[in-house]
């Protein structure tokens, strides 16, 4: 497996991860868990800002953001359109990307300022390993309500495993017996 076929099963991944997340967040009870689920829509909207923060450094256009969350908090159905179109943007740029530009560096600027410095492939690999990061914070918030209401959540089962095994069922086959 080349690095760059392993970082597009890392963004399918993703994508999937942010798809069942999103779904279980759905299910949350606005009237019940108001501060709740908006600090699990502030985490995902913080994810969809770096995420968007290193498509512009991916490319060499520059970004509107002046810090990695938007002041304003989207409403869950624009959060996941967003979070989709941006995972896309990376699906589609990973089926594009060549092994030469992967190991390119690249000099950008932070939101707080700091000078960075990293090739393409550190790059995306920071974009899966931080988004992971934040779905597990936002799912620790979605645990905490289901073990504190009465409100049933159906918690995601989002491991990488998971997703390779019900995106590539003959994996089952091979498992040990």
């Amino acid at each position: 497996m080349g690095v760059s076929e392993l970082l597009l099963k890392m963004f399918r991944y993703q994508a999937w991860a942010n798809g069942e997340l999103l779904d279980a967040m759905d299910s949350v009870s606005a009237e019940r868990h108001p501060a709740e689920l908006h600090l699990a829509i502030r985490l995902m909207n913080h994810c969809l800002v770096v995420n968007r923060i290193f498509v512009a450094h991916l490319t060499g256009e520059p970004h509107h953001f002046q810090a990695d969350n938007t002041p304003d908090t989207p409403d869950l159905a624009e959060l996941r359109a967003n979070l989709a179109a941006t995972d896309q943007w990376y699906l589609d740029y990973l089926r594009t990307v060549t092994p030469a530009m992967l190991s390119e560096s690249v000099a950008f600027a932070f939101t707080d300022g700091d000078n960075g410095y990293m090739t393409r492939e550190e790059m995306l690999t920071h974009v899966v390993t931080h988004g992971g990061y934040h779905r597990g914070e936002a799912g620790r918030i979605l645990v905490q309500i289901s073990k504190s209401s009465e409100q049933g959540i159906k918690l995601p089962w989002d491991t990488y495993a998971v997703h390779l095994h019900r995106t590539e069922p003959t994996r089952r086959l091979r498992g040990a017996a």
